[in-house]
């Protein structure tokens, strides 16, 4: 009879972000992520020492993905306005479904109102991301930083917008580009 697959922590993890995109923080606990995995608490603690070291293997991932891996993306593009343009469309792409989808960063940003370790993760990332924004319209001489805030703060709020009621916020975001860019 053959062995039943294992789950490893990126299993895990992919059920914590799910998880929190669709009940919320109290639930990034061992027994109801093990239940819904439907597997043992025992599965947990053989992946993470204990609840604290699975949300900073969460909020590591989230980093990562957050940031790092979509400049590298971006990176490939010659040009800023390709690299605007593109990062209005790739914002707008949401996580993958199994990992809670377009809910999940509103659903981070919810859980770092009360998480100090949650809160500075977002602070680092959106302090990267807006800095990026900011280097991007400067190679194309748009060094007010108004400029990567207020594209910055679409993005946030479009994200949470369109968490609500399920639109697409590529549209918006890629308009306000445009309008920012025509201003080279």
């Amino acid at each position: 009879m053959p062995k039943p697959n294992r789950l490893t922590s990126e299993n895990w993890i992919a059920a914590g972000f799910l998880s929190l995109a669709q009940n919320g923080p109290k639930s990034l606990r061992a027994e109801p992520l093990a239940r819904s995995l439907k597997t043992t608490k025992g599965s947990f603690y053989w992946h993470f020492a204990d609840v604290p070291a699975f949300h900073q293997a969460m909020l590591t991932l989230w980093e990562e993905r957050a940031f790092s891996s979509i400049v590298a993306e971006l990176d490939t593009m010659p040009d800023p306005r390709q690299r605007l343009r593109a990062l209005g469309q790739i914002a707008a792409v949401s996580a993958p479904e199994e990992m809670g989808g377009q809910d999940l960063e509103p659903a981070i940003r919810a859980w770092g109102r009360d998480d100090t370790n949650v809160a500075e993760a977002i602070a680092r990332v959106d302090a990267k991301r807006e800095g990026y924004l900011a280097d991007q319209l400067a190679q194309l001489g748009l060094s007010n930083p108004a400029f990567a805030r207020i594209i910055y703060a679409a993005y946030v709020g479009g994200d949470d917008l369109c968490s609500r009621d399920g639109s697409d916020p590529a549209p918006a975001l890629t308009t306000l580009i445009d309008l920012i860019l025509a201003l080279e």
